[in-house]
């Protein structure tokens, strides 16, 4: 236990005060009334003369600033305050610097009979005001000029009288001062302690002096004395100073010190510059520090600094990432201006290679067909082209045309004019006279373009897009040559410049198109990040909530709790424990805290506590005493809020995921999605994420990259090869066995797949032991990753395996249940893919045993993959602001692509694998519904069963032969097809008979397209009902965003799905804005990645 130096006041110090005359001082009296106090007060004769009444006013209080004053007497310098060097009156410290021969600029010595070195003290300040009014002498009045030169000397004199006094009243404190040395000196020594300071009282950013008597140190026989120390348990600013011999009797030595104003405690010890100490007694002597920071202000002043030290660090990364970023931009636009160089000199060399035939074609008239007046014309000029209509088939027409370009047609049609009859005459060449029969010429005015070598033309009997008889010169058009032309070379060099400049224009123009289209994704993907969170924190408001909502590091929250809702209601009182970083927080926990009555009326309590700021999570349960007893901590998962604004992050998990489908590579079902998708998310969360899978011979990839070996090991009778790779931005080991499990063309459906996943799952533990791999968490996922989890507490929880922790999700138990269950014992947390499915399955025998770690949590989908602002296969990106008009587009193409009529109908959406448990007499009954109701229906889906394929196979030939312009099912897989659908159609129909979780909804919603479902498992978490579920979404800070049934026959379909057409036909636009409403509702993996954390923070402890 830490024992600080005890530094006492002297038992004779006590304040006194005397006041004589006009001038008031405040001083001590220490065992005797010094002589100059009454010296002082008779200095007030000194200042009468000349009729004029001198007040003197010392306006320092000397009681109050005695400390001040004493506490630094020597002269100001260059170095540090409170650490230079004094100048000492006499020849003892010269002695001592010859005697040592250094000199130790940070020495301090005690100022003896020094004047100069107490100017440093706060002086008191004197005040020589003049009266108002002249005091004259009845028998001496003077006259102006003697009065005026009196003044003068007056002023002088009184200048030298001040100088006087305030030199006077120095030596009266500096004599004050030494006398309190003096007598704190005796006292110690009279008690035998060894070490005091003065003032004693120390406060923050002050001078203090330190005084040890050598005589009584283990230093007593060392020439020299060095104190070395820091401040705030030695963590704050380190000294190393040089005591000096003082005035003061029995071997005194003295420093003097600066008190920074960040210290709440002072630690030192003396040596001798070498390895003789004295640190009393090995528990070094310390001094407490009054009147400023307490050891939590300076643990937030610590975290303060290092919060401006990372953002300093974090600009200068920010600026060389920047200055890279820059580096590599100035690359790239090198490289791409090069390519579009070259690229226009590829194209200029085609053009010129096109263009060689016309000029060889080229003529400047053809006798009798067509002529350019005036022959020698150049770019840019207007000229008249002739043309002979008897020439050609044009003969009859009633008008004529010219289509013409330049340059072999370079840039298209670019000439269109109508030609006009010229009236000319021809002349019989053997008679001389007119000859009307030997032709019928027309013109027309044609400016010849810039930069043209060659007019292309032909001639036609109307305009363009109304021309039906054309004269093209049998196929080869009609080409001109310019006779005043640019030379060749010139005309190449400008083609090619403009090439490129065309080639940097488009470039510019796209760069900035999807510039501002990824900016605005980030944006809306942060809005929606954040308005989730909020609507999270929120949710929780009839148990929990806190003001303000955002907790702030550094910051005091209030947090409101509601005891009627939780296993603490009805308890005469509630106590709030808490702590911060998931109860690792340096600082411990919070002392518990009786919660009092919220101000609002309501039934919640509350409590106040300060956040710190180095927090980036707040923990905390209650309980019904202030000892325990009954606890609310939510289950065993605690109540954990995000804090933001503090320095500190959270340590990054280490995720493994252990599994046999991930999209897109190899994907079945939902079960590939969730993986991906998850991950993703969790990555995105700043932890590290890896998968281990399966190198099926069957994986699609072309989604991974990078893809390279990894290592080899050999387990289980053979070698295997491990591959690595990246798909979707996720790190993932392929493990590759050498004896074919994995080399059958398929995922499932071997009659050994329970052996095959088993296996892997062995190899995999196995892998991550041999790689020396350390995950917090393994997550395995269904029957055929559930040996993970017995084959880990089996064979590698003491093999180097310890910290890690079993977390194993239920997809579907419909299949696997005997792996399941024994998942479930071994597991320590288990999780399904929804609550309403978890409450739903909780009476299985093999989930029964086990509810008290068994959670459900809804799955979400992946907003970059299934996002129609960015979507390929969508016609029109939309978002929110624009629904309306984006999805009239997609159902315009998806009637097109389909051969459904282009009207307005309300577009009834199914996409489904076809199985009885997807509902498929509901999907029939809703078919033959909808088109009852004018509307049309559009089902994507196949069926894994042969006779339920071929059921849907003669429905469709059934409904394309009677409604082929309402009714279109496509019995495959169509990945570009069922975007489409989600963005054209206005409903997506899932009548599923029991559904674990179910994307199709959540992925519905995300095009503004209205889910129809019936009420069960996660289509029941996600879908609340218009006109049913207004307060259970509101329980969920949701807007109600569906149409829902509860009986899984054809008049619980007919109810949901009638009101959602009439809703349709009767109030447009309130169905408008229900599309945007479930557009802006985020079903994505920003919440459940949230709850799987606190999971796997949950399976930790």
């Amino acid at each position: 236990m830490e024992v600080c130096w005890q530094i006492q006041r002297p038992a004779s110090l006590r304040p006194g005060f005397q006041e004589k005359g006009r001038v008031k001082i405040n001083t001590f009296s220490v065992g005797f009334f010094p002589r100059s106090i009454s010296s002082i007060a008779s200095l007030e004769s000194q200042y009468k003369s000349n009729g004029f009444l001198h007040q003197i006013t010392a306006s320092a209080d000397f009681s109050r600033k005695k400390q001040g004053r004493m506490a630094a007497s020597g002269p100001k310098s260059s170095g540090p305050r409170g650490f230079g060097r004094r100048t000492t009156v006499g020849s003892a410290q010269k002695r001592t610097q010859k005697k040592n021969g250094e000199k130790d600029s940070n020495a301090t010595s005690t100022a003896t009979n020094e004047v100069s070195g107490i100017s440093k003290l706060p002086a008191a300040k004197v005040d020589v005001q003049k009266q108002s009014s002249v005091v004259l002498d009845e028998r001496n009045v003077l006259d102006r000029s003697d009065i005026e030169d009196g003044s003068d000397r007056l002023d002088k004199k009184t200048t030298d009288d001040d100088d006087l006094l305030e030199q006077k009243l120095k030596l009266e404190r500096e004599n004050l001062r030494r006398k309190e040395i003096e007598t704190l000196a005796a006292e110690n020594l009279a008690r035998g302690d060894r070490m005091f300071v003065y003032p004693v009282i120390v406060k923050p950013d002050e001078d203090i002096e330190v005084f040890l008597n050598r005589n009584l140190s283990t230093l007593n026989n060392e020439p020299d004395v060095l104190i070395m120390g820091a401040f705030n348990e030695w963590r704050w600013k380190s000294f190393t100073r040089r005591l000096e011999k003082t005035w003061i009797h029995e071997d005194w030595l003295s420093c003097l010190l600066h008190i920074p104003k960040e210290a709440y405690k002072m630690d030192f010890v003396f040596f001798n510059g070498q390895s003789v100490y004295d640190n009393n007694d090995s528990k070094d002597f310390c001094v407490e520090i009054k009147g400023g920071m307490d050891k939590v202000d300076f643990e937030n002043f610590l975290l303060e600094e290092k919060l401006r030290e990372q953002e300093k660090l974090a600009k200068e990364e920010a600026e060389r990432e920047r200055q890279k970023e820059e580096k590599r931009r100035i690359e790239a636009q090198k490289a791409a201006i090069e390519a579009d160089r070259a690229q226009a000199k590829a194209e200029t060399q085609k053009r010129r290679e096109l263009l060689q035939p016309a000029i060889k074609k080229a003529v400047v008239s053809a006798e009798n067909v067509w002529y350019i007046e005036p022959s020698d014309f150049k770019a840019e000029d207007t000229v008249k082209l002739y043309y002979n209509k008897t020439s050609g088939p044009l003969a009859n027409s009633k008008e004529l045309w010219l289509h013409g370009g330049f340059n072999n047609w370079v840039d298209g049609l670019s000439i269109v004019v109508k030609l006009v009859d010229a009236e000319l005459k021809d002349v019989d060449p053997k008679s001389g006279n007119d000859d009307p029969k030997s032709g019928n010429w027309w013109f027309a005015e044609v400016v010849v373009p810039g930069g043209a070598l060659v007019i292309d033309w032909v001639f036609a009997d109307g305009p363009p897009k109304g021309a039906v008889m054309y004269d093209n010169n049998s196929y080869q058009d009609f080409h001109a040559l310019v006779p005043r032309k640019i030379p060749e070379e010139l005309y190449w060099l400008e083609e090619e410049d403009m090439i490129f400049k065309k080639l940097q224009e488009e470039k510019r123009l796209k760069e900035e198109v999807t510039r501002a289209k990824m900016e605005k994704t980030a944006r809306l993907k942060a809005k929606t990040k954040e308005r989730t969170l909020k609507k999270f924190l929120l949710s929780q408001k009839d148990v929990v909530y806190t003001e303000p909502l955002e907790i702030q590091a550094g910051n005091p929250v209030t947090v409101f709790y509601n005891p009627a809702n939780t296993v603490l209601n009805g308890k005469p009182e509630v106590w709030f424990r808490g702590s911060f970083n998931r109860w690792t927080h340096r600082l411990g926990p919070l002392p518990p805290q009786k919660m009092e009555a919220a101000d609002d009326g309501s039934s919640h309590v509350k409590t106040t506590a300060k956040v710190p700021l180095d927090a980036y999570m707040m923990d905390f349960v209650f309980s019904e005493k202030e000892d325990g007893g009954i606890f609310d901590n939510k289950n065993g998962l605690d109540y954990h809020l995000p804090v933001v604004g503090g320095f500190s992050k959270e340590p990054p998990l280490h995720i493994v995921h252990i599994a046999v489908e991930m999209a897109p590579i190899a994907k079945v079902g939902g079960l590939g999605d969730v993986v991906t998708s998850l991950s993703r998310a969790v990555q995105e969360l700043n932890h590290n994420v890896d998968i281990i899978f399966p190198k099926y011979d069957c994986l699609k990839h072309n989604f991974v990259k990078d893809l390279q070996f990894n290592r080899s090991y050999h387990w289980g009778g053979t070698e295997i090869k491990v591959w690595h790779g990246k798909v979707e931005g996720l790190s993932v080991y392929f493990l590759d066995p050498q004896n074919g499990l994995f080399q059958r063309g398929c995922i499932y459906g071997c009659a050994d797949d329970a052996g095959r996943f088993g296996f892997f799952c062995h190899a995999a533990l196995e892998f991550l032991l041999q790689g020396g791999f350390h995950p917090d968490i393994l997550h395995c996922h269904d029957w055929s990753s559930a040996p993970v989890s017995w084959l880990f507490k089996d064979h590698y929880t003491h093999y180097g395996l310890i910290k890690t922790r079993i977390v194993f999700t239920i997809h579907n138990l419909e299949f696997g249940a005997n792996a399941i269950g024994k998942a479930m014992t071994f597991a320590d947390k288990a999780t399904t893919v929804s609550p309403t499915y978890a409450k739903e399955v909780a009476g299985n025998s093999v989930i029964s045993p086990h509810l008290y770690k068994f959670h459900g949590i809804i799955n979400g989908i992946d907003p970059d993959i299934w996002d129609p602002y960015n979507d390929n296969f969508i016609p029109v990106p939309y978002t929110s602001e624009n629904v309306v008009e984006g999805k009239r587009a997609a159902k315009e193409e998806l009637q097109n692509r389909l051969g459904l009529k282009s009207a307005d109908f309300p577009v009834v959406g199914i996409i489904t694998r076809l199985t009885h448990q997807k509902g498929i007499h509901l999907i029939k009954h809703a078919i033959w519904r909808t088109l009852e109701r004018n509307g049309q229906v559009v089902l994507l889906g196949s069926a894994p069963d042969p006779r339920i394929q071929n059921e849907f196979v003669n429905l469709a030939n059934q409904l394309h032969s009677s409604h082929g312009d309402r009714a279109r099912l496509v019995l495959t897989y169509d990945e570009p097809l069922s975007h489409l659908i989600y963005a054209g159609a206005d409903f997506i129909l899932v009548p599923s008979i029991f559904e674990p979780c179910g994307l199709t909804q959540l992925i519905a919603m995300r095009y503004g397209a209205v889910p129809v479902v019936r009420k069960t498992g996660g289509l029941f978490d996600t879908v609340f009902d218009v006109d049913h579920d207004k307060e259970r979404a509101q329980a969920q800070v949701l807007e109600p965003n569906g149409f829902s049934f509860d009986g899984a026959d054809a008049p619980g379909v007919d109810y949901a799905l009638n009101r959602a057409i009439s809703a349709w036909y009767d109030g447009r636009e309130w169905f408008n804005s229900l599309c945007k409403t479930v557009m802006e509702q985020d079903w994505s993996w920003n919440r459940p990645a949230l709850e799987y954390l606190e999971l796997y923070h949950s399976a930790r402890k």
